[in-house]
């Protein structure tokens, strides 16, 4: 008998705004234009991708008053774009970042159920949340939600939205032609729900879509990230450098199912990922090396040094030693941004690790901020890649390309062919559901579901 291996899943994120993008290469095109996300989608689905994953930015970053250089390109509306990719794809999952903290359950619910409907059951919604009072400058509240209370608000948007999707069922949709009769059956429900951070008295306005719920990710590696997403994701989006790393992140999470009723498989584990390819190891490395240097630039390197020690550096080389004073107290030098923990115990590690390996400013930020990467020839890649998922470190991978739109062009042509010989990948798309992608159940389909509705 063959041994069946366990299936790689994969998402391609479209770059945008963050620390893997090479904006500045000339290779690199629009970060805004239609058409480059229209390649990297068409290149993920030809690939057989199981989605195209798209961040949110609601404001952009600030460094000591400027726009952060990260930023310059701007960032489109999510849902905007997704609906509209939609109809220039035919199985590729459509999954956007959209945030729990400043917006309503009705809305969200309202339209990820049309993306749903206009993809034929190919949504996805990245669960995010945020206590950032900078960029809750941009809402009505404001940055009003501590931190302790932002899952509080994200368990409580989900259980809402999940009511809403519930409302309608299969044939309460009446279309009556004949006698000119368009509307609902008595028997779709309202959905009333009151408690701490919503009050709401609904009937819900779209039809049970293709796949009942959009899939739900959701991205966080602390303890109360990893207790939300056993609770309520179909798929978590994380980082993790090595493979033991990755193997105790996943037997964590999936430990934590049980206790919601749901089983190991409910769940998919997806780090993100970046890749590059040579013809030989050394070409690999070296190409990486080059493309790590593009990305923290001598003026990057110092920005990201300020955000840890609060206050002007900009007088460093950053091809220098790290500064010997302490951090200050001015934690808002950077808005907008992921904080490091306590910058004094952080200024320490660093230069422990700086003096160890003898790194200026600039190699240390340079290794500190590498996430997970790939490097080598398509068939070590390959290799790799399906090593991290046979010994469940992961279910897959979301690859994050450094250019953008045609920089996972090369990974389709060379690795995929190579994931399917082993075995690992598929070679033609089975179903036409995101849902079917990833090997989850319907919401609807059986029993086994209502502990996760009831959740």
């Amino acid at each position: 008998m063959v041994e069946r291996r366990k299936q790689i899943h994969l998402g391609a994120h479209f770059p945008g705004v963050n620390n893997t993008t090479v904006w500045s290469d000339p290779a690199s095109k629009s970060q805004i234009e239609f058409d480059s996300f229209v390649h990297l989608a068409k290149t993920a689905e030809r690939g057989l991708f199981d989605f195209f994953f798209l961040a949110e930015g609601l404001r952009l970053r600030e460094h000591r008053g400027r726009i952060h250089d990260l930023d310059v390109v701007g960032r489109p509306d999510t849902l905007i774009v997704l609906n509209a990719l939609a109809a220039v794809t035919t199985h590729l999952g459509l999954a956007g970042t959209i945030n729990t903290t400043f917006n309503e359950p009705f809305e969200l619910a309202k339209q990820f159920a049309t993306l749903d409907h206009l993809s034929n059951g190919r949504a996805a919604w990245n669960m995010v949340t945020s206590s950032d009072a900078f960029t809750g400058e941009n809402f009505r509240r404001g940055g009003y939600l501590d931190r302790k209370d932002r899952y509080v608000r994200a368990r409580e948007i989900i259980d809402v939205a999940r009511k809403l999707w519930d409302s309608w069922g299969e044939d309460d949709l009446v279309v009556d032609r004949e006698n000119g009769i368009f509307g609902r059956t008595d028997a779709v429900g309202r959905v009333r729900h009151s408690a701490e951070q919503f009050d709401i008295d609904a009937a819900f306005t779209v039809p049970r879509s293709p796949q009942g719920h959009p899939v739900l990710l959701q991205a966080g590696d602390s303890d109360e990230g990893r207790e939300f997403g056993a609770a309520k994701a179909d798929a978590i989006f994380t980082v993790h450098g090595t493979l033991a790393a990755g193997q105790a992140f996943y037997t964590d999470v999936k430990g934590r199912l049980a206790k919601y009723g749901r089983a190991h498989d409910d769940l998919k584990v997806l780090p993100a990922a970046t890749f590059v390819l040579g013809d030989t190891d050394a070409e690999a490395h070296e190409r990486g090396d080059v493309i790590r240097h593009q990305q923290v630039g001598p003026q990057t390197a110092i920005s990201f040094l300020e955000q840890v020690w609060g206050r002007d550096l900009s007088s460093y080389d950053p091809d220098g030693p790290l500064p010997s004073e302490d951090p200050a107290d001015d934690v808002n030098i950077t808005r907008g941004r992921v904080r490091h923990g306590d910058p004094v115990q952080v200024a320490r590690e660093w230069r422990e690790r700086a003096v160890a390996k003898n790194l200026s400013i600039r190699e240390l930020i340079i290794e500190v901020t590498t996430r997970q990467q790939f490097v080598g020839t398509p068939a070590q890649v390959a290799a790799e890649i399906d090593s991290y998922v046979q010994n469940d470190a992961c279910d897959g991978f979301i690859l994050v390309p450094h250019i953008t739109p045609a920089g996972l062009d090369e990974f389709v042509d060379k690795v995929v062919p190579l994931l399917q010989e082993r075995g690992s990948f598929r070679t033609e798309y089975t179903g036409t559901s995101l849902r079917e992608h990833l090997g989850l159940a319907h919401p609807h389909d059986t029993d086994e579901r209502e502990g996760v509705r009831a959740s």
